[in-house]
């Protein structure tokens, strides 16, 4: 399995491999900054910590927030609630 994510200057790989075997596993987390490490933190430098940091957790959560939309889509509308019995003594009640 890989999975891979391009960023402003930088780009990630993340690959799990399994054994032959099956008794192990490994999973690589590849880095790779254009031009260069230094380039990549310099321009973050710049960049307001709260605000990375919402962006990566939006990034994060994306996924499973589409899942449940779709999920919800292909469900259809929740059916309104039927409309709520008068209270006993209440002025509306219709004997």
């Amino acid at each position: 399995m890989k999975a891979i994510a391009h960023l402003p200057s930088l780009d990630v790989e993340i690959v799990h491999h399994q054994s032959s075997d099956g008794l192990a596993e490994q999973i690589s987390i590849n880095l790779k900054a254009v031009p260069s490490f230094e380039a990549f933190a310099r321009s973050y430098e710049t960049m307001n910590p709260f605000v990375f940091w919402a962006e990566a957790t939006r990034l994060a959560w994306f996924p499973w927030v589409e899942a449940m939309r779709a999920a919800m889509v292909q469900q259809g509308p929740a059916p309104l609630p039927e409309r709520r019995p008068a209270l006993p003594g209440s002025q509306h009640e219709v004997s």
